[in-house]
Protein backbone atom coordinates (compact mmCIF):
# COMPACT_ATOMS: atom_id res chain seq x y z
CA UNK A 1 0.00 0.00 0.00
CA UNK A 2 2.86 2.30 0.86
CA UNK A 3 4.33 1.66 -2.43
CA UNK A 4 1.03 3.25 -4.31
CA UNK A 5 1.16 6.66 -2.23
CA UNK A 6 4.82 6.68 -3.12
CA UNK A 7 3.76 6.34 -6.73
CA UNK A 8 0.49 8.27 -6.46
CA UNK A 9 2.66 11.42 -4.81
CA UNK A 10 5.06 11.33 -7.35
CA UNK A 11 2.10 11.51 -10.42
CA UNK A 12 0.30 13.74 -8.35
CA UNK A 13 3.16 16.19 -7.95
CA UNK A 14 3.98 15.71 -11.60
CA UNK A 15 0.46 15.82 -13.03
CA UNK A 16 0.58 19.73 -10.97
CA UNK A 17 3.47 20.87 -12.93
CA UNK A 18 2.28 20.19 -16.03
CA UNK A 19 -0.92 21.27 -15.88
CA UNK A 20 0.35 24.55 -14.95
CA UNK A 21 2.80 24.84 -17.72
CA UNK A 22 0.57 23.73 -20.76
CA UNK A 23 -1.87 25.92 -19.13
CA UNK A 24 0.29 28.48 -19.70
CA UNK A 25 1.79 27.73 -22.66
CA UNK A 26 -1.82 28.09 -24.04
CA UNK A 27 -2.43 31.29 -22.51
CA UNK A 28 0.93 32.46 -24.34
CA UNK A 29 0.22 30.89 -27.68
CA UNK A 30 -3.00 31.75 -27.60
CA UNK A 31 -2.74 35.39 -26.63
CA UNK A 32 0.35 35.98 -29.52
CA UNK A 33 3.14 36.11 -26.98
CA UNK A 34 4.56 32.82 -28.47
CA UNK A 35 4.10 32.05 -31.66
CA UNK A 36 1.47 29.14 -33.41
CA UNK A 37 2.82 25.90 -32.72
CA UNK A 38 4.94 24.31 -34.83
CA UNK A 39 6.46 27.67 -36.04
CA UNK A 40 10.26 27.95 -34.62
CA UNK A 41 10.39 29.82 -31.44
CA UNK A 42 13.18 32.62 -30.68
CA UNK A 43 15.63 32.17 -27.50
CA UNK A 44 14.16 34.73 -25.71
CA UNK A 45 10.58 33.09 -25.46
CA UNK A 46 12.34 29.69 -24.87
CA UNK A 47 14.28 31.14 -21.99
CA UNK A 48 10.79 32.62 -20.80
CA UNK A 49 9.13 29.30 -20.76
CA UNK A 50 12.12 27.95 -18.64
CA UNK A 51 11.81 30.56 -16.30
CA UNK A 52 8.23 30.21 -15.51
CA UNK A 53 8.83 26.44 -15.37
CA UNK A 54 11.54 26.57 -12.47
CA UNK A 55 8.92 27.53 -9.93
CA UNK A 56 5.90 25.08 -11.81
CA UNK A 57 8.25 22.33 -10.62
CA UNK A 58 9.25 23.73 -7.68
CA UNK A 59 5.25 23.24 -6.76
CA UNK A 60 4.77 20.36 -8.22
CA UNK A 61 7.64 18.96 -6.33
CA UNK A 62 6.29 20.17 -3.51
CA UNK A 63 3.23 18.49 -3.56
CA UNK A 64 5.06 15.23 -4.03
CA UNK A 65 7.07 15.79 -1.29
CA UNK A 66 3.61 16.98 1.06
CA UNK A 67 1.82 13.69 -0.43
CA UNK A 68 4.44 10.95 0.02
CA UNK A 69 4.21 9.01 2.77
CA UNK A 70 7.88 9.14 4.48
CA UNK A 71 11.28 10.29 3.04
CA UNK A 72 9.19 13.61 1.14
CA UNK A 73 13.31 14.21 -0.50
CA UNK A 74 13.70 11.32 -2.37
CA UNK A 75 10.23 11.32 -3.31
CA UNK A 76 10.50 14.77 -4.92
CA UNK A 77 13.91 13.52 -6.34
CA UNK A 78 12.37 10.88 -7.96
CA UNK A 79 10.11 13.82 -9.45
CA UNK A 80 13.18 15.24 -10.57
CA UNK A 81 14.88 12.26 -11.70
CA UNK A 82 11.05 12.07 -13.87
CA UNK A 83 11.48 15.36 -15.42
CA UNK A 84 15.00 15.11 -16.31
CA UNK A 85 14.61 11.81 -18.71
CA UNK A 86 11.51 13.58 -20.30
CA UNK A 87 13.42 16.76 -20.87
CA UNK A 88 16.05 14.83 -22.70
CA UNK A 89 13.77 12.93 -24.53
CA UNK A 90 12.00 15.98 -26.02
CA UNK A 91 15.38 17.57 -26.81
CA UNK A 92 16.11 14.31 -28.89
CA UNK A 93 12.88 13.90 -30.10
CA UNK A 94 12.63 17.71 -31.45
CA UNK A 95 16.38 18.10 -32.10
CA UNK A 96 16.15 18.49 -36.01
CA UNK A 97 12.75 19.89 -36.09
CA UNK A 98 14.14 23.59 -35.89
CA UNK A 99 11.59 24.57 -33.20
CA UNK A 100 14.74 26.37 -31.16
CA UNK A 101 17.59 26.47 -29.42
CA UNK A 102 19.28 23.18 -29.00
CA UNK A 103 20.93 25.19 -25.77
CA UNK A 104 17.93 26.33 -23.90
CA UNK A 105 16.44 22.97 -24.16
CA UNK A 106 19.87 21.45 -22.59
CA UNK A 107 19.15 24.01 -20.43
CA UNK A 108 15.64 22.90 -19.76
CA UNK A 109 16.32 19.10 -19.38
CA UNK A 110 19.16 20.35 -16.22
CA UNK A 111 17.49 22.42 -14.22
CA UNK A 112 15.02 19.98 -13.37
CA UNK A 113 16.53 18.32 -10.36
CA UNK A 114 17.44 21.36 -8.40
CA UNK A 115 13.95 22.53 -8.35
CA UNK A 116 12.73 19.44 -6.53
CA UNK A 117 15.72 19.84 -3.62
CA UNK A 118 13.80 23.24 -2.89
CA UNK A 119 10.94 22.23 -2.48
CA UNK A 120 11.26 19.39 -0.01
CA UNK A 121 13.11 21.68 2.18
CA UNK A 122 9.35 23.46 3.03
CA UNK A 123 7.87 20.15 3.62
Amino acid sequence: MKILKSIGSVLGGIFVGAVLTVATNIVLHLTGVFPPLGQPTGDALLLLATAYRIPFNTVGSYVVARLAPDRPMQHALASGVVGVVVCSVGAVVTWDKGLGSHSIHSLSSRLQCPAPGRAADFV
